[in-house]
C-alpha cells in the first residue's frame, strides 16, 4: 500500500511537467479511458508509462484524464509497457508501444476499463483524490479528503472551500458576495427555501461527495446568482457490487450522528441509499449596544442574549440508475428530510439616561419555539448517449415539496433597577407560522458535437413555484382571552413562474478556445396578502449573455477571459412583510416592493500546473445595479427594524489566488488569499449612505501525513474589516484542527476535529443611521469538538504493477 501511494504522488508530480519542455526527439501517446459497459467516461484514471529493459521495470512518464477522461502524455523516442487504473476497476495493462520518427503521435483509440466485482478480504483499496482539482471555469472539491469535514454539515463543508465564506449566522459569500446561488445535485433545493443558505445546516457532511464553484457561469446555468453558482453533488457510487460506509460521531457541545452510506450496482440496476440523523444542543450568545438620540434626549441600552437551539435532524436520500442499455440510462431519487428543533432564548434589556450611569429600568424578555420541518424532493431523469461521443440528450423533472411549522411563546417583564416590577409592562404573546414551499421543474438538455472541436448546445428550464405563509400573533388580554395583534394576522402568497432557454456555441483553434452563450428568461412573479387584498404582481423578460476565451500555452498553462451576466430576484424572505417577533427592540422583516439586481461580471483567469502543485489566479470585475442590501433604522423609543432596500448599485473588484503545494511527500499545502473593493452607492436611501471599502480573507491548510496512517490537520481563517452601506463589520479570525488515523486494517477511520479552537468566530458590527448607533457583538456557536468512526465495505481485488506489465 504504502508503494501504491508514492507511485501515486509520483504520477501527480508527472502529471503537471509542463508541455512546453518537449524537444524534438519527443513524441505523445493520447486516448480516452471509458467505462466499458456504460461507456462513460472516467474523469482521473491514472496513465503509468513503464519501461522495461532486462526486467527492470523503471516509471518514465504518467498523467491523469480529463473530466471527459481524455489524456496526453509526453514520451521520447523508445519502446513503452502503459498501465491504466481507476478506482473499482480493473487496471489494464498495454505493452509494446512505440514512439519514433514515424510515429511521433501514436492514439490508443477508447480503452474500455472493466468494474472489478470481486472481493478480497485480505486488501482494502481506497481511492485518493486529490482535494482541488482546478479548471479555468469551475473548480471541483473533493471533501471527503478534508479532515475537518468529519461529523459536521454542509455549511460546515463550504466553510472550509476557498473563495466561500460563512458568517456566524449561516449565511453564504462567494468573493466577498452574499448573492449566490446555491444547488443541490444541479437543482434547486428545499434546504435553501425559506431559510436560505443557513438551512445547509440540516444537511449531513457525510452525504456530501463534491462540492463545484463557478464564478462566472456560462448560459448553461440559471442567470440567478450574482457572485457565481455553487453546486453541491451528493453521493452516489457507481461500481459494481456492493459498497458502503458507516459513520459515528460524538461531541461537545452535544453533537450525536449516525450515517450510512450504501451502493449496490448489478448489470443494469444501480441503486444507492443515504441516510444521516444528528442530535444537536448548539448553545449561543451576544451583546448590543446602542445609543439613540431623538433630538431633546439620549438614552442608552445594553442588550444581552444567551440561548440554546436543539433538534434532530434525520435525511434519508435513495435513487436506482436502470441502464436500458450503454447509452440510455434512466435515473429516479427521492429525497426525504425532517427537523425537529427547539429554540429558547432569555433576553435582557438594560436602560441608560447616561452612558456608564445608573440603570434606570430593566426588561426580561424569554422565547419558547417549537419547529417542525419535513421536507421532500423527487427527481426523474433520463439520460441519453448517441453513436458520436459528446452527443447527448438529458431531460429532469423534479418536484420540491417543504413544510415548516413554528409554535412561539413570549414572555416579557419590566422592572426598576432594585426589582420591581413595572405595571403594564408585562405580557404573555404566542405566534403560530406556517410555511408552504412547492416547486416544479422542468428541464431538457442537448449537446452536439459540431466538425472536429466544435460543440454547439441548447435547452430549455420551467419552473414553477407556489409559496404560502400563514402567520398570526396573539396577545393575552387581561380577561385571558387572546386576541390577534393588529397587523399580525394575514396570509402571505408567493408566485413565481421562471421560463428560461439557452443556446450556445463554441470551438477550438490551435491553442484558443472559446465559448458563446446567449439565456433568455421570463420571470412572472406575484405577491398576495390574502386578508389585506395587498396583490403586487410584476414579471421581466431578461437577456443573459455569456462569453469563454481560453488561450493554452501548453498542456498545464492557460489563460481565460470571461464575461456573463447575471440577476438576483427577490424570494419569499426579501419580500415577505411579516416581521421577527423573538426579540421585542429589533425587527427583520422583508420588502414587497423590492426590485431584483443586475450584475455584469467580468473575469481574467490563469491556471498553471507545475512539479509540485498548482496555481490558480483570478482578477474579477463586478458592476451591480439596483443592489439589494438590509438596512437598519431605529425609532425615537429604541425599536430597530432592519429590511431589505433596492440602493443605486455597487462595482467591485478584486483578485484572488489559489494554490495546492507538495513541499514533501508527507506536508501538503493549501492556500486562498482574495483582496477586493468594493464602492457602495445608498444615496437614495439616505445621502450617508455610501462606502468606499477595501478588504481581504485569507485560508491556509496545513496536512502532514506521518507514519502508521497518522493524519494531522491546521486550518487559519481570516476575514477582514470591511465597511458596508451602514457602518463596518469587523474582522474574523478563527482556527481548525483535525487528526486521523486508520484503524480496522485500513477499513476504518478514527477522526477528531476542533472547530474554532479559540472561539474567535463572532460577528461583530457597528452599524450608523439618523439618530442612532448600534455596536453588536454576537456569537452563534461556540468552539465544537467532535470525534468520528468512519468504517467501510469497499473492497476490490489488488493486483501488483509487476503482474500487470508482465513480470513474475
Amino acid at each position: 500500500m504504502k508503494d501504491l501511494s508514492l507511485l501515486s504522488i509520483i504520477l501527480i508530480f508527472l502529471a503537471f511537467q509542463p508541455a512546453a519542455s518537449q524537444s524534438s526527439n519527443f513524441g505523445e501517446i493520447h486516448g480516452k479511458v471509458v467505462d466499458k459497459e456504460g461507456k462513460d467516461p472516467l474523469g482521473f484514471a491514472t496513465i503509468s508509462i513503464f519501461t522495461d529493459e532486462a526486467g527492470d521495470k523503471k516509471l518514465i512518464n504518467g498523467g491523469i484524464t480529463t473530466e471527459d477522461g481524455l489524456f496526453s502524455v509526453a514520451l521520447p523516442q523508445g519502446k513503452f509497457n502503459v498501465l491504466v487504473e481507476f478506482m473499482g476497476y480493473k487496471a489494464l495493462a498495454i505493452n509494446e508501444v512505440s514512439i519514433n520518427r514515424e510515429t511521433r503521435k501514436l492514439d490508443l483509440g477508447t480503452i474500455g476499463l472493466s468494474a472489478d466485482t470481486e472481493n478480497l478480504d485480505e486488501v482494502v483499496v481506497q481511492g485518493e483524490k486529490t482535494l482541488m482539482e482546478l479548471s479555468l471555469d469551475k473548480r471541483i472539491f473533493n471533501v471527503g479528503k478534508d479532515l475537518s469535514n468529519a461529523g459536521r454539515t454542509a455549511n460546515d463543508v463550504l466553510m472550509n472551500l476557498p473563495s466561500i465564506s460563512v458568517d456566524p449566522e449561516g449565511g453564504v459569500s462567494l468573493r466577498g458576495s452574499s448573492n449566490v446561488r446555491i444547488l443541490v445535485d444541479g437543482k434547486p433545493s428545499g434546504l435553501v427555501s425559506f431559510k436560505g443558505s443557513s438551512g445547509l445546516q440540516q444537511l449531513p457532511a457525510s452525504m456530501i461527495e463534491t462540492v463545484e464553484v463557478i464564478t462566472n457561469p456560462s448560459a448553461r446555468y440559471e442567470a440567478e446568482g450574482m457572485a457565481g453558482v455553487i453546486n453541491i453533488i451528493l453521493k452516489k457510487e457507481n461500481t459494481q457490487g456492493f459498497n458502503a460506509s458507516f459513520e459515528g460521531t460524538v461531541g461537545n457541545p452535544d453533537n450525536f450522528g449516525l450515517a450510512a452510506n450504501l451502493n449496490y450496482r448489478h448489470n443494469k440496476i444501480n441503486w444507492f441509499i443515504n441516510y444521516g440523523v444528528a442530535y444537536k444542543n448548539t448553545p449561543r450568545e451576544g451583546t448590543i449596544m446602542q445609543e439613540v438620540n431623538n433630538g431633546d434626549t439620549t438614552f442608552y441600552s445594553h442588550q444581552s442574549t444567551t440561548g440554546t437551539v436543539s433538534g434532530i435532524n434525520n435525511n434519508i436520500r435513495a435513487g436506482l440508475d436502470y441502464y436500458f442499455n450503454e447509452n440510455s440510462i434512466l435515473t429516479g431519487s427521492y429525497l426525504w428530510r425532517r427537523s425537529d428543533s427547539r429554540r429558547l432564548t432569555d433576553i435582557r434589556y438594560n436602560d441608560y439616561e447616561v452612558e456608564g450611569g445608573p440603570l434606570q429600568s430593566y426588561t426580561l424578555r424569554t422565547q419558547d419555539e417549537d419547529e417542525k420541518e419535513p421536507n421532500s424532493e423527487f427527481n426523474l431523469a433520463y439520460k441519453r448517449s448517441f453513436e458520436q461521443s459528446g452527443h447527448v440528450l438529458t431531460g429532469t423533472i423534479t418536484y420540491l415539496d417543504y413544510w415548516e411549522n413554528s409554535d412561539q411563546v413570549y414572555t416579557q417583564n419590566g422592572f426598576l433597577p432594585e426589582g420591581t416590577a413595572i405595571s403594564g409592562t408585562s405580557f404573555y404573546q404566542t405566534a403560530v407560522n406556517d410555511e408552504f414551499d412547492r416547486q416544479w421543474l422542468f428541464q431538457l438538455d442537448y449537446t452536439k458535437p459540431i466538425g472536429k472541436e466544435g460543440t454547439f448546445e441548447t435547452g430549455f428550464r420551467s419552473s414553477f413555484r407556489n409559496m404560502k405563509n400563514d402567520f398570526i400573533v396573539s396577545q393575552r388580554q387581561e380577561s385571558g382571552n387572546f386576541e390577534a395583534l393588529p397587523g399580525l394576522d394575514d396570509i402571505f402568497l408567493y408566485d413565481e413562474n421562471i421560463q428560461a432557454a439557452y443556446a450556445i456555441l463554441g470551438n477550438k483553434h490551435d491553442k484558443f478556445s472559446y465559448q458563446g452563450g446567449l439565456r433568455a428568461e421570463y420571470t412572472d412573479v406575484t405577491t398576495t396578502l390574502v386578508t389585506s387584498n395587498d396583490i403586487n404582481p410584476r414579471d421581466y423578460a431578461n437577456l443573459f449573455p455569456s462569453a469563454h476565451l481560453t488561450y493554452k500555452l501548453s498542456q498545464d498553462d492557460a489563460f481565460q477571459v470571461s464575461y456573463s451576466r447575471r440577476i438576483r430576484r427577490p424570494v419569499y424572505n426579501d419580500l415577505s412583510p411579516f416581521m421577527t417577533l423573538s426579540d421585542a427592540r429589533n425587527f427583520f422583516s422583508g420588502n414587497p416592493d423590492l426590485n431584483p439586481e443586475y450584475t455584469d461580471a467580468f473575469e481574467l483567469g490563469h491556471i498553471k500546473y507545475m512539479e509540485k502543485g498548482s496555481i490558480f489566479s483570478t482578477v474579477y470585475y463586478r458592476d451591480t445595479k439596483d443592489k439589494i442590501e438590509r438596512i437598519r433604522s431605529v425609532d425615537e423609543e429604541g425599536n430597530a427594524t432592519t429590511l431589505p432596500e433596492n440602493l443605486i448599485g455597487e462595482k467591485s473588484m478584486g483578485f484572488e489566488f489559489t494554490t495546492d503545494y507538495i513541499p514533501v511527500e508527507w506536508w501538503k499545502l493549501d492556500a486562498n488569499f482574495n483582496l477586493f473593493y468594493a464602492k457602495v452607492d445608498g444615496s437614495n436611501v439616505l445621502d450617508t449612505y455610501t462606502a468606499d471599502t477595501y478588504s481581504w480573507f485569507t485560508r491556509l491548510t496545513s496536512r502532514f501525513t506521518l507514519a502508521n496512517g497518522l493524519d494531522i490537520q491546521i486550518r487559519g481563517n481570516y476575514e477582514g474589516r470591511r465597511k458596508v452601506a451602514q457602518g463596518v463589520q469587523k474582522a474574523i479570525s478563527y482556527m481548525d484542527v483535525s487528526a486521523s488515523k486508520d484503524i480496522m486494517n485500513g477499513r476504518g477511520t478514527l477522526i477528531l476535529n476542533v472547530m474554532d479552537v479559540f472561539n474567535s468566530r463572532r460577528n461583530r458590527y457597528i452599524f450608523e443611521g439618523p439618530g442612532f448607533t448600534t455596536v453588536g457583538d454576537v456569537f452563534p456557536r461556540k468552539r465544537q469538538i467532535n470525534l468520528t468512526l468512519n468504517y467501510r465495505i469497499k473492497q476490490s481485488k489488488a493486483q501488483t504493477k509487476s503482474d500487470l506489465l508482465g513480470g513474475e
